[in-house]
């Protein structure tokens, strides 16, 4: 089934490697996914940009954090992760730093983002916070899955995300779907 998946990455670093993942499927002509089409809102102004992320985020099932070097640290990847646990959508994270970029170099792995937020026990968002401040928190990355290949050439890590994007995107939205939204 085709889902309407939001992907979020940070573009600067990540594009080339980011649009191998968003035309999975489309050279057997079964594109997997619509595109959200960040290309054109992200140069225009805060509040453009929050408008637009939300209005996408109200038409998708799933986000899916691409996962490069510096993508935790990226603010508009905090608020989509955010944005979507408060709106009920899966999220999972894919790691891509061991994609070629379009110079053919791989990248170094960066960190869980999902480590950074909490929620409570009832499954509440509470915030950005790497560390639970007691123990009626939880932190999020104990429920958002990630993916990273086991494999280390770019194709066939590449192969392996074609692989298993489909279950990992169906499995987060039925992990996010037992917690109260």
């Amino acid at each position: 089934m085709k889902r309407q998946v939001f992907f979020s990455f940070h573009f600067g670093n990540d594009v080339w490697r980011v649009g191998q993942i968003r035309n999975i499927g489309t050279i057997e002509g079964q594109e997997l996914f619509s595109d959200n089409g960040w290309e054109k809102v992200r140069l225009k102004n805060d509040s453009a940009i929050k408008a637009w992320i939300d209005k996408e985020l109200d038409m998708r099932s799933c986000v899916v954090v691409l996962i490069g070097s510096e993508t935790a640290s990226r603010r508009w990847v905090q608020y989509e992760i955010e944005q979507a646990w408060k709106r009920g959508k899966g999220i999972v994270g894919v790691y891509i730093n061991k994609l070629k970029n379009s110079k053919g170099e791989q990248d170094s792995k960066g960190r869980n983002p999902f480590k950074q937020f909490c929620i409570d026990k009832t499954f509440n968002y509470i915030g950005l916070n790497e560390e639970p401040a007691d123990a009626n928190e939880v932190n999020l990355a104990t429920v958002c899955r990630t993916f990273d290949s086991i494999y280390q050439s770019s194709e066939l890590v590449y192969d392996d995300i074609k692989e298993n994007i489909e279950s990992l995107i169906e499995e987060a939205i039925a992990i996010r779907n037992k917690y109260p939204k």
